[in-house]
Parts: C-alpha cells; structure tokens; sequence
C-alpha cells in the first residue's frame, strides 16, 4: 500500500525520546506513523500537539505541576481546624479588648475587665472586632482568620516587591522560573510561621505586613529621589504601625530612614520641607486620636506604659549577665526557629557570598535593614521570634539571592541535594502518626495517615526528581505536613490540653448566667483574659471586676483558695488555664460582707 505524505504546512510534535521512546504505540520519534496509526485530521493532530506542549504534566515545565499544587494546598492547611484549639492568654487579650469595645459601643479607649488597658493602641482590636461584625461570628476561627489573611497578603507582597525590584538582574542571570515567589514561599512555610504564629489571633503578622511595607517604601521611593512620597509615606506607614503595637514602629522608622539617608548621602533632607510636610502624616493622626482619648481618660499613664512595654526587654531590666548570654545565643536561635530555609545561610560562610551583596542595591539594602533593625532585638533578653517577622523576608530575600548567583558552583549542587535528601527523608513523615498511640483514636486514622503518606510520597519523589522545581515541590512538601498537623496534632493537642476542659466549663458556667452581667470577685479570677473571653461572648456582657458595693443577688467568679465556703452559695465551678485550677460560679452571702468588712479593718490596723 502506498504511503500518503503528511500534509505541507504540518510539523510533527517530537517529545524527547526519554519518556515515551520505550512505548511503541506512544514513539513520537517515528513522526508520521503515530499520526498514521490515530488516522487524525490536521486539525486535531495541531490541537493535540497544543495541548501536550501546554500541559501542566509535560517534563520540560516541573515548575508549573508544583505551583499548582502549591495553590491547592495553601488555603486547606492553614484554615483546617483552625478554630480547634482554645485561645491562648495572648490571644484572649487581643479578642477580649475587641469585645468590650463592642459591649460598651466605645472605640477609643480599650479595657480590660472593664479596667482601662493601656498596653497596646486598639487598631488590632478594630480589626477583630470588624471582622465579628462582619462575619456575625466570635469564634476563635474568626479571630484567626485575621492573621491569614494578613499573611497571604504578606507572601504576595514580598513577590511583588521583589519582582519590581530584581526582574532586570534575573533576566540578565538567566534564574530560573518562579523566583520572585520562592523567597515569598519559604516565608509562608518556615517553622515558626507554619506551625505557629500562622495558628494565633496575634498582632505580630499584621504589624510586619505594616513594616516590611516602611522598609520597600523606603527603598523605592528613595531611590527614585520622589522626598514628598519618601516621608509622606513612611510617617503614613508608622502611624498605622503605631496604632498596631506602639513604639517599635518609631524604632523602626527611625533606624531605617537614617540608615538609607545616610547611605545615599542625603541627610540633610532631614531639615527640608518635604520632611516637615511628610511629618504630619504620622502627628496628625496621633494627635486626632490621642484627643478623641482624652475625653475619656488621661493621657500619662498611657505613654509610660508604651514606653515600659517596649523596655521591659533590654539590659535595663535583665542585667548584664542574661543579655551577654542573648547575644551569643540569639544568631542560633534565629536559625533554628525559621528552619529550613536558613539553610541557605552557608552562602554565608564564603567570602565570595558577603561580596555579592554589594553588587545589587536593593540585596543591599534588604542586608542592611536586617542589620540595622535587628540590633535592638539582639541586645533584647526574652525576644519572641513572632517579633522579627518583618525582616525574615528580607533575610530570605539575600539567601535565595546568594543561592541563584551560586548557580553551577559546588556549593549551589551541594545545598540542592541538602533539599533533595529533605524531600525524600519527608516521605517518613507520614508514617510517624502510626507510632503515636494517641493518634490512633482519631476518625479514620488509617485512611489519613494512607493519603498524607501517598501525598508525601509522590512530593517527595517529584522532589528529588525535578531538580529545577526541587525547591517547589519542598514547598508543597512543607504545606502538606501542614495538613498533617492539622489532622493529627491539633485534634490530639486538643484532647489532652487543661485550655479544653477551661473553654469547655466556662461556656457551660456562662449559658447558666442566664446572659445576666457576671462579675469577678475582686482578684478571683487574676489574669486569665481566655476565660473572661469566652464569659464575654456568651453572656454578650462584659466581665468586669468588683472590689465593692457587692451586691448578694449578682453573679461572682469566685476563688474557692481565697474565701471561705460559708461566705458563697455554688451555682457551679469550671476550670481556669493557670495550673488548671477550679474557680466558682455562685453568689455572695451576708457571711461575705461581715468576713469581708473585718477583713478589711484589719488590713487597716496592720497598717
């Protein structure tokens, strides 16, 4: 039979033999007999050639198979179980604050337990307390919810940032696909941001959103020379991270613009208008602000306080002895605490690694900010690392900078197995719930820990595989330990923790108020902000504290260690976070007032 030629304008698609070479009927090598043998038309010989050159499955695009499966895996590990566990202290402070500016319709000043609270300003407070309006939920979940958001905002910000930033140098480098992204992954997938502060209704992760923000505004306005935007929107910037947590936002403005004006030889435009005018962005929302407050109360004990909260740290307080220990201590603890991609850090140990800094402005000036900013925090003794958020992604920006201008040197091959052996050591990672007895009461146990382990498998393999999407998939990788967390850790953590049995009895104690006001009897309760939380949220009345005109027919939390038995009627008890210890619910008696009132006169004798 004779054999038809293929038409003029048709090109055969020629995969490379590697994959598909070894199956007859799929041997593309062979051109023209594979179009002979599915007898198509030009039409879908054209749209089948599109579709495999376009597919996300083709070997020669890695990159894109990962980063969808990286989009897939984001949102369901960082919002599965979310709102399992109970609030931490930190976090009860937070939405408890919120709900009192609710209870009480007043915005201005924050309270807690009806006391004023002067820690903090209350933009974070604002912040919840629109997202319980918004939503019409006080759930933890909610709470949390504020902190993804402001972390996947975080992510695409460094990306965009650094694309803005670096696209020439990558162009003219020839990086590879996805760079400007993977700096911004490794910080959505570090230890501390992954297992941690990304799980907590916290101030911390929208405050770095807010400072990284001053860092890059700094950079790219100041280098373009635009002053009236340079100062305009920095001083914008550190007001909004004034109203965050206080003073650090000073500090960091301060330290910062000295050191890119100084850089730049600009310093005298310190004393220029653009300054004075720019000034006012950050005085006239602090004075609008700080008016509206003192309508209401006092503004001295206000500004000691921010000031006592941002020096309650330093050697001030410590002693020389605790903050020489930090010093030496801190570079290792910052490693450890944002593994793995620290690992990146060997660049660091080449001379040639410190000279490529120099090279690039904006590498630079991510270095410099890093140095210059982290220095307070080194000279800090009890430094959490949720406060060095802000610069972990200038940080992770000068490693992967290190790392792409190391391509094809030894240490670059060398640090590539490192995540390759860390793909394959992650296929283990699945099956370390079958050591967990506890685990194994968990619903479908078998079947998660199966699908987790498969998961990890295939990440892993495709991982050691897919050398140029290496770090990719390692992200995937990061996230689907995530999800394990999420389905094992949590449910289990939950299980056993004290902070359960407290959120437990405390809703349990609170619907039996009736929604009636409760008050804690005098220092009853102490410091527990979880428990008066969730007392809060269920009476929708604030908790706040009595240290007279006790009224017999109230509601009191009452500490049982504190007064005696006959001076209270139990409606019932439930458990507090501190040692796990029981407080009442119940009402004074005319016993209480008497023992109170000698009591107390005896405290004046003592006197």
């Amino acid at each position: 039979m004779e054999r038809k030629l293929p038409p003029p304008n048709f090109t055969p698609f020629i995969p490379k033999k590697k994959f598909f070479g070894k199956i007859p009927a799929l041997n593309f090598s062979r051109g023209w007999e594979f179009g002979r043998l599915c007898r198509p038309n030009h039409f879908v010989m054209s749209t089948t050639k599109t579709l495999l050159q376009n597919s996300i499955f083709r070997h020669s695009d890695p990159i894109t198979l990962a980063a969808l499966l990286i989009g897939l895996l984001a949102l369901p590990a960082f919002l599965l179980n979310l709102g399992m566990a109970p609030l931490t202290d930190d976090e009860g402070i937070r939405t408890l604050v919120a709900l009192e500016m609710e209870h009480s319709g007043n915005y201005i000043v924050p309270t807690l337990f009806g006391e004023y609270y002067y820690n903090k300003p209350p933009l974070y407070n604002w912040l919840l307390a629109a997202f319980f309006q918004l939503t019409g939920d006080q759930s933890e979940f909610t709470a949390r919810l504020t902190t993804v958001i402001a972390l996947l905002l975080f992510v695409y910000l460094i990306r965009l940032t650094l694309w803005q930033a670096l696209r020439k140098t990558a162009a003219q480098n020839n990086w590879p696909t996805g760079w400007d992204w993977l700096p911004a992954l490794a910080f959505l997938t570090c230890g501390r941001v992954l297992f941690w502060d990304s799980m907590l209704a916290l101030i911390d992760t929208s405050f770095s959103l807010v400072i990284y923000c001053l860092f890059m505004w700094l950079f790219f306005t100041g280098r373009r020379q635009r002053w009236g935007w340079f100062f305009a929107g920095a001083y914008a910037l550190t007001a909004i991270g004034f109203l965050l947590k206080g003073l650090p936002a000073i500090v960091f403005l301060g330290l910062s613009m000295a050191a890119w004006l100084i850089l730049q030889r600009q310093w005298k435009r310190v004393f220029s208008a653009a300054h004075l005018m720019g000034s006012l962005f950050f005085i006239v929302p602090m004075a609008a602000y700080y008016w509206a407050y003192s309508q209401y109360n006092g503004l001295d004990q206000v500004f000691s306080t921010l000031f006592n909260e941002s020096a309650k740290r330093t050697p001030m307080q410590y002693g020389i002895g605790d903050t020489v220990l930090h010093f030496f201590s801190f570079p290792f603890e910052f490693l450890f605490h944002f593994l793995p991609w620290t690992l990146l850090a060997v660049y660091l140990l080449r001379k040639k690694g410190w000279q490529f800094l120099r090279q690039n402005d904006f590498i630079f000036w991510n270095a410099l900010v890093v140095g210059i900013n982290i220095v307070p925090y080194w000279l800090s003794v009890e430094v959490y690392p949720r406060y060095l958020l802000m610069l972990v992604p200038a940080v992770y920006t000068v490693l992967f900078y290190l790392h792409y201008q190391h391509r094809g040197q030894r240490i670059h091959s060398a640090v590539n197995k490192a995540f390759g052996l860390l793909c394959l050591l992650a296929i283990g990672a699945g099956l370390a719930p079958l050591f967990w007895e506890p685990l194994k009461a968990i619903p479908h146990f078998y079947l998660k820990t199966a699908l987790l382990t498969a998961g990890l498998a295939a990440l892993g393999l495709l991982g050691w595989r897919m050398q140029k999407a290496r770090l990719f998939y390692f992200v995937a990788i990061m996230l689907l330990v995530r999800l394990g967390y999420d389905l094992f850790l949590i449910p289990e953590r939950n299980r056993v923790m004290c902070a359960t049995v407290m959120r437990e009895e405390t809703i349990a104690a609170a619907k039996l108020t009736g929604r009636k006001p409760v008050y804690a009897l005098e220092y009853s309760l102490g410091l527990q902000p979880a428990t008066g939380y969730y007392f809060a949220r269920e009476t929708k009345q604030p908790l706040s504290v009595k240290f007279e005109n006790f009224d017999t027919s109230a509601l009191y939390i009452i500490n049982p260690m504190t007064y005696p038995p006959n001076t209270y009627d139990t409606l019932t008890t439930f458990k507090i976070r501190w040692e796990c210890r029981d407080l009442v619910l119940g009402r004074i008696n005319s016993t209480f007032l008497h023992w109170h009132q000698r009591n107390k006169a005896q405290q004046n004798d003592s006197k």
